[in-house]
């Protein structure tokens, strides 16, 4: 991933946060059909290995599990929050006119070895974790033994597991780091404005950036 300095987001524990709030992760794996890639969530458990281990599974039918090249990393992608930038919001637009649009975004990639896993304690396990992630916000939350233990178990018969200790993680904000103040504010301004759910996280993205370097 192309890095440069200003936008390299080195924390750890912000690279786990964006890859908790955004768990879609984008696998992405080679085999002897070449480079394959599937939407997967996962779970992100921080205290295994230096960096983490991510654990998720497919449907026994997709074949990228049966297809993986053991020697060559996985990649997966948690892209989070994203959105255009108009040069109507900066400053340097009435000072000089030399702007032009951007796209800001956070995204974090992460390489490693990838374990494929039958064993069913496991995957019960971790369908569990995966549904108690998302269902814990909610008023009257599902659990997975509110299903029939048959039916559970059909299910986890047509899945296999996955987990990649995290040996590499990479992260890139790119939140107007290398604006202006004025047109910093601008931007925090102009997507404020326009409210929706993404621009509003970029605000404050770029407003917490902002501080960071003064």
């Amino acid at each position: 991933m192309y890095q440069p300095n200003h936008h390299k987001q080195d924390d750890l524990g912000a690279q786990h946060a964006l890859i908790r709030s955004h768990p879609l992760g984008l696998l992405v794996t080679m085999g002897a059909a070449g480079l394959e890639a599937n939407q997967i969530p996962f779970v992100l458990d921080p205290t295994c290995g230096t960096k983490g281990v991510l654990k998720g599974h497919l449907a026994r039918a997709n074949r990228q599990w049966r297809n993986l090249d053991d020697s060559v990393d996985a990649l997966v992608v948690f892209r989070g929050p994203d959105t255009y930038i108009s040069p109507s919001w900066y400053a340097t637009k009435a000072e000089t006119g030399k702007v032009v649009p951007t796209w800001n975004y956070a995204v974090v990639q992460v390489r490693g070895q990838l374990r494929v896993i039958e064993d069913r304690a496991w995957l019960r396990a971790q369908v569990e974790a995966l549904t108690r992630d998302h269902e814990a916000r909610r008023p009257k939350p599902w659990a997975v033994s509110d299903a029939p233990p048959p039916f559970i178990d059909a299910m986890v018969r047509g899945v296999v597991g996955l987990e990649l200790e995290i040996a590499g993680i990479a992260g890139k904000w790119k939140v107007s780091q290398n604006r202006p103040e004025a047109d910093k504010e601008g931007v925090i301004t102009g997507l404020r404005a326009d409210g929706e759910a993404d621009q509003l996280a970029i605000a404050d993205l770029v407003e917490a950036a902002s501080g960071e370097s003064r």
